[in-house]
């Protein structure tokens, strides 16, 4: 696989998971979220590791090659899903 690919492969991993994440956490009449707590956790964890990593190869991406609009796009939108995707793991975490 080209490294050069990997940031589109990634915004379409968070773009993916990212409403599974989010309406998977919506409690239901019980006080449970609607998924496991540790697929919640497992989805939201590995989605933030994919677009961190995303956002990492689209810079540098950008920094050795110059800049196109559908990788600075995929780019700044993989860095975006990435601290959701943090923010959302450890809003999940109980307290």
């Amino acid at each position: 696989m080209n490294a050069s690919r990997f940031p589109y492969i990634a915004l379409a991993i968070g773009l993916f998971l990212f409403p599974i994440v989010i309406m998977g956490r919506t409690l239901n009449s019980e006080g449970e979220t609607s998924l496991p707590l540790l697929t919640l956790l497992l989805a939201s964890e590995f989605a933030f590791f994919v677009t961190a990593i995303g956002a990492y190869l689209g810079f540098r991406q950008i920094r050795s090659a110059g800049s196109t609009r559908g990788v600075t796009v995929a780019t700044v939108i993989c860095a975006l899903l990435s601290v959701s995707f943090l923010l959302l793991g450890i809003s999940v975490w109980p307290s």
